[in-house]
């Protein structure tokens, strides 16, 4: 079977089981939300945390619980990574420097998992299980809920309430996302995965030399990596390593785990807002986005320019031979149109239209499924401009799902839309206007600012590949990419809570002959359109002067 039959077989079943699953699983979601009921260990958990849970949270209370619970998980796994050396055995591990833990408990709670270090060398197992692998529960968690938070204020009327966030992180947490990790952590283990608390293994192979084994608790951290779309490998490698990701049909797992939750949320999105069609829309976007996006990454990375690429066939540097190229790029289309940021190959050592359609993925605002709950409301918002624009047209006032958007509500949209862009292009014009953060660049020209625009785009989106070519472990550099991952996750989620009770403070307006419907395919395309004009409009210079220039060189 030749390998571009494969990668269609690969991609049709991958498919077919996000479509099979994206209805009961939608569902399922929605009634976890929804329930009246706690269970029995939730109910443990209010106890403990003093919560009532049958309060309903107004949006600034509910702002308030999601930042102060994120600041608190920012101090705790930045201590938990200053004394690491004095935990657990196996091994203690010296501790990281003040500014490499600073990135770190900021990447990981924010759901961005971005790491300027090897995992295997410079983490112990309680940093590893009590915070980065916690971290990945909880901070996707974060992003589903205020995700419900925001359709809840489409479907509410004149209150600001917007629910409770500690029942909705308890259970996100309780009833979705740790089942679904024990069950699949069982089947990485079965694959070949590891899972154990040993120690390195110096063992002697049949060339007469000796080899360093790691080991691991790494099956049971690697299904969340992928369900939660946080990225971050135990080993340096991430899912190229054969421990992580053992087998093709591993990697066929991984990149379906990674998909699962976004493209199932429409779904839920439309059993809350009480119309199914809506989430249809939603999910027809999504896929069409993500559609094209491995289309044209798997044509891209099959080019073959230059003497090596032509002979082979496609270009295979920085590829695991175990899984080739097209598959590696299946994967990079996956990993970029969430908030994943784990890689299977090297994304630097794309060809340079590859590359390019990587920050793409990313500057679409990962909404094609994207984040856990992020790529929902980020797709939210932009049909919230989509009407508003559709409003212009026709000159009257836009409304969406029975909400009327008036200036309040395009304020927050807008704010929304241009946070990220303007962390991304501040902070890759101050890495090349400072001459000591330049000589982090390993390569010139057009290639070098494609890296430091890929490592700011990756930050601020809260994804967490990289390209490689940038030392970035240093203190400036550590700081600034910190700072736009928080600013990059948080100043949005304010501005998606402030619609969200905006939205809920009105009355419902019923629907007339001017109404624009939003479940067609005239919304759908227009939705589409409008996300990459968006787009267009602000990042194409930025790209026409990286990876565009080196592509067309």
């Amino acid at each position: 079977m030749s390998d571009t039959a494969a990668t269609v077989i690969f991609v049709a079943t991958l498919i077919v089981a996000i479509a099979v699953v994206h209805r009961p699983f939608g569902d399922y979601m929605a009634r976890a939300l929804t329930s009246t009921r706690h269970l029995m260990v939730e109910r443990v958990v209010y106890r403990a945390g003093g919560v009532d849970p049958a309060a309903d949270q107004p949006w600034r209370s509910y702002l308030r619980s999601v930042l102060a619970f994120s600041v608190v998980g920012v101090l705790l796994l930045y201590v938990l990574l200053r004394i690491q050396q004095h935990l657990w055995p196996p091994y203690a591990v010296p501790p990281m420097s003040a500014d490499q833990s600073f990135n770190t408990a900021a990447s990981f709670v924010t759901n961005t998992n971005w790491q300027s270090y090897s995992g295997e060398s410079a983490l112990g197992y309680v940093a590893q299980m009590g915070g980065l692998a916690v971290q990945n529960f909880v901070s996707a968690a974060v992003g589903i809920a205020v995700a419900v938070a925001l359709v809840r204020g489409f479907t509410r009327r004149r209150t600001d309430r917007l629910g409770n966030f500690w029942v909705d992180l308890t259970r996100i947490c309780v009833r979705i996302l740790l089942p679904i990790a024990i069950v699949f952590a069982v089947l990485f283990v079965a694959a070949g995965t590891i899972q154990n608390f040993h120690y390195y293994t110096t063992i002697h192979t049949l060339a007469g030399d000796t080899q360093t084994i790691p080991g691991g608790p790494v099956a049971s951290q690697e299904v969340i990596k992928e369900l939660g779309t946080n990225g971050g490998g135990f080993f340096g490698a991430n899912s190229a390593h054969p421990f992580e990701n053992p087998t093709t049909w591993t990697n066929w797992l991984q990149i379906f785990l990674i998909l699962g939750i976004g493209f199932s949320l429409p779904r839920t999105f439309g059993a809350l807002v009480g119309d199914k069609r809506q989430g249809y829309a939603i999910v027809a976007v999504m896929a069409t986005l993500a559609i094209a996006s491995v289309v044209l990454l798997t044509v891209f990375q099959g080019m073959h320019h230059g003497t090596v690429p032509a002979a082979v066939g496609a270009a295979t540097e920085g590829t695991e031979r175990r899984f080739g190229v097209l598959d590696s790029a299946v994967f990079g289309s996956a990993t970029t149109l969430t908030s994943t940021g784990a890689v299977d190959s090297a994304h630097d050592s794309y060809t340079s239209l590859g590359g390019a359609m990587t920050l793409l993925n990313m500057m679409l605002g990962e909404i094609a499924p994207g984040g856990t709950g992020s790529g929902l409301y980020g797709m939210l918002i932009l049909a919230v401009i989509t009407v508003f624009v559709a409003g212009l047209m026709v000159g009257r006032t836009p409304e969406y799902l029975g909400k009327k958007l008036g200036g309040r509500e395009l304020k927050f949209a807008s704010l929304y839309l241009l946070t990220t862009p303007a962390i991304v292009l501040v902070g890759v014009a101050s890495a090349m206007a400072l001459p000591g953060e330049r000589a982090a660049m390993l390569n010139s020209g057009a290639h070098g600012l494609s890296e430091v625009l890929y490592a700011f785009t990756s930050a601020a989106n809260n994804n967490g590949s990289a390209f490689a070519g940038l030392s970035v472990n240093t203190v400036w550099w550590n700081t600034a990419l910190a700072l736009a991952m928080l600013f990059g996750r948080f100043l949005p989620i304010v501005f998606v809570l402030g619609l969200a009770g905006s939205l809920a403070r009105q009355q419902s307006t019923p629907i007339s002959a001017g109404t624009l419907p939003t479940h067609r395919p005239l919304f759908v395309a227009m939705l589409a359109g409008v996300t990459l004009i968006v787009v267009a409009l602000t990042y194409f210079p930025a790209l026409a002067l990286g990876p565009l220039a080196e592509g067309l060189h």
